[in-house]
């Protein structure tokens, strides 16, 4: 019971933590007509959190593998808490910068710390509790909208944010409660950062697999409501797109991590990457919006069942006194790919057009599978494992 308590606990400060983003996404709008602030000063407000979230979560992340998960959930959680602060009472760009810079570093401190914890916990359940990772993620991000829709209008701008941070202290406060797991002294890595893990050819594969994963949402969050927009499709297949897209990872994605854990993350998600190319080439191809809308609903049950694999296959492969490194390893490189595959997407669009650039991730995405197996080798085909140690209370 007490780490059940706990896992609950942690999955729910990271669905919190998680609609701090779905928040500010949503607010660009307010922030532009209330302060003034333009387009391309909130692009890079945006853009400051995923680039220190990358930096954290390869450099100060591994920390939590040698005894330092509590103290680095502590800070993660701290300065995500002051970051959320911040952003209710920032009105200016260098404000805005300031407190996205925080909640950047917290998350890339926090979340590799709140996955390792997790993955020793319950080695045995690897794939179904990083399937809850997920659903929490994408969960909370969604929650975001909601957040601001019933609360900015009647409160303001700084509401949304200050009943997050509340939120996140309460939960906070409930976590250094319990007892959390760490590595035995003897047992600690004496790597400093976690890019070493990439010598690890089947670690190096999984992480292939999660950059193909976050080139495809980056490309496609990028260019479905553009898209459907100049294929004069309904106005609600154009808005509602990016939403659909990432519901049946809430509720799929426990049940997808079982299922890659049982018949091996490296196949199931090269599979599914795959079947994914597949989809984003038919994306460039096609023209009738329902055709497309056909595509995009087959498409995002594959996801809701395969896109935890990368998370499986390193957690699977990697040591279990490296977790935080390697999870951190993943997520950033996860990170740093989301933001360049979205811009890259805008300007191919424009430049080369749907179908090129379409075409060009289905590429991308089918060349990084194929390097994935590659890496792989005899690993491509392991199958619900655990961790490869135990890990020490």
């Amino acid at each position: 019971m007490p780490r059940r308590r706990l896992l609950i606990a942690l999955f729910v400060a990271i669905a919190v933590k998680s609609s701090a983003y779905g928040v500010m996404f949503t607010m660009l709008d307010d922030y532009r007509e209330e302060f003034g602030i333009s387009e391309g000063a909130l692009g890079l407000v945006i853009a400051i959190g995923f680039f220190t979230s990358f930096f954290a979560q390869l450099t100060i992340a591994p920390m939590a593998d040698r005894g330092r998960s509590r103290q680095l959930i502590f800070l993660g959680l701290s300065l995500a808490i002051i970051g959320n602060f911040a952003m209710a009472f920032s009105n200016s760009l260098p404000e805005l910068l300031g407190a996205r810079f925080l909640s950047g570093i917290g998350l890339g401190c926090a979340l590799p710390a709140m996955r390792r914890v997790i993955i020793v916990s319950e080695p045995d359940n690897l794939g179904r509790n990083l399937g809850r990772v997920l659903s929490c993620e994408v969960g909370g991000f969604a929650a975001g909208p909601v957040i601001s829709l019933f609360l900015v209008d009647s409160f303001g701008i700084p509401a949304p944010f200050l009943l997050i941070g509340t939120v996140l202290l309460v939960i906070s406060i409930v976590i250094f409660t319990m007892r959390i797991p760490e590595t035995a002294a003897e047992d600690h890595p004496t790597e400093r950062f976690a890019v070493d893990l990439l010598r690890d050819r089947a670690i190096a594969a999984g992480v292939l697999i999660g950059i193909a994963v976050f080139f495809m949402i980056g490309t496609f969050d990028s260019l479905w409501a553009l898209m459907m927009k100049d294929l004069d499709a309904p106005t609600w297949m154009a808005n509602t797109g990016v939403t659909l897209f990432v519901l049946p990872m809430v509720f799929m994605a426990p049940y997808g991590g079982r299922f890659v854990q049982h018949i091996g993350p490296f196949r199931a998600g090269g599979f599914g990457m795959l079947f994914g190319a597949a989809c984003m080439t038919l994306y460039g191809a096609l023209s009738i919006p329902w055709l497309l809308m056909a595509v995009f609903l087959v498409h995002t049950l594959n996801d809701g069942m395969t896109v935890t694999s990368s998370g499986v296959a390193v957690g699977m492969v990697a040591p279990t006194e490296r977790q935080a490194g390697a999870q951190g390893l993943l997520g950033g490189m996860q990170t740093l790919t989301g933001g360049v595959s979205a811009s890259f997407a805008g300007v191919s669009y424009e430049v080369l057009g749907r179908t090129t650039t379409f075409v060009i991730a289905g590429v991308v995405m089918t060349s990084l599978v194929a390097g994935a197996r590659l890496l792989a080798g005899d690993r491509w085909v392991v199958r619900g494992g655990t961790p490869q140690q135990p890990v020490h209370a």
